[in-house]
């Protein structure tokens, strides 16, 4: 089976650049895994991707270097045993509450003995190699989101689940489900209860022995992130990227014809 190379980053105490893939098309997914990101993760919650167009989106991205990983739309077992069968090498797991939420995913994506996965890689076996069923436990990573007040209450049992190999932050939901509507929502939190959450999870996760991960708005809050210890961040995503390069695009043109003056027009119904 080929290497997970989010564990040999890890392996060399390296931080993992993260991409994040909302929109359901392979050229866009072909496109984002060409741009140097060490993972890339397809988003099956919020983004507007089901499994069919998933799986072409693993497929275009093969050709790169980077490692697929998907977040799946809920704790599931349908949804997290297709997701690795058609070769993603981890999977983010939403709203993960307690330690027996975190045992449960853990179940889903481990094979018997260690969990309840069914074994059927029908393209991981060759995305990954034919010997996939015999090393995915090793290599398959296993993230569960914390994301609420109740997973951050939980957070110490929820991180010595055997067989997680790290969290990863939501920082939106987060600041929802802890402060309600107080603050704005949004990723790159500055509110001071709000860091001393972010950095509560990255400590506790470090102290288990798992990693953490944190998704951002911003390249600077990302090394931000990494800075405090932060073993992957995401940064971005595809939509956000091309929403804000139109926006900038658009900007600097109204920009540049807002100068331009009636002399520098030519004369209206002549040569």
């Amino acid at each position: 089976m080929k290497l997970n190379n989010i564990k040999l980053l890890w392996s060399d105490g390296k931080p993992v650049v993260n991409g994040w893939l909302a929109l359901a098309c392979p050229f866009s997914a072909e496109i984002m895994a060409e741009q140097g990101y060490d993972s890339i993760t397809i988003d099956m919650q919020h983004g507007l991707v089901g499994y069919e167009v998933a799986t072409t989106m693993l497929q275009a991205m093969r050709a790169s270097p980077v490692v697929p990983l998907v977040r799946v739309p809920w704790l599931d077992p349908g949804d997290i045993m297709k997701a690795l069968d058609a070769g993603a090498y981890g999977v983010i797991c939403p709203m993960v509450n307690t330690a027996e939420d975190a045992a449960t995913l853990v179940s889903y994506v481990r094979y018997p003995p260690l969990g309840s996965r069914s074994f059927g890689p029908i393209r991981a076996n060759f995305s990954a190699g034919a010997d996939y069923g015999q090393h995915a436990d090793e290599q398959v990573l296993c993230f569960a989101m914390i994301e609420t007040a109740e997973a951050l209450a939980n957070i110490d049992e929820i991180v010595s689940t055997p067989g997680l190999d790290g969290v990863y932050i939501g920082p939106a939901d987060l600041t929802l489900g802890l402060t309600g509507k107080k603050y704005p929502r949004g990723f790159d939190r500055e509110e001071p209860e709000m860091v001393e959450a972010i950095q509560h999870i990255l400590k506790r996760a470090h102290h288990a022995g798992i990693k953490a991960a944190l998704h951002n708005g911003t390249p600077e809050y990302a090394a931000r992130a990494v800075e405090w210890g932060f073993d992957l961040v995401t940064v971005s995503s595809d939509a956000r990227l091309l929403a804000g390069a139109a926006q900038a695009s658009v900007k600097s043109l109204r920009a540049m014809l807002g100068k331009t003056t009636s002399s520098d027009a030519k004369p209206a119904g002549g040569y």
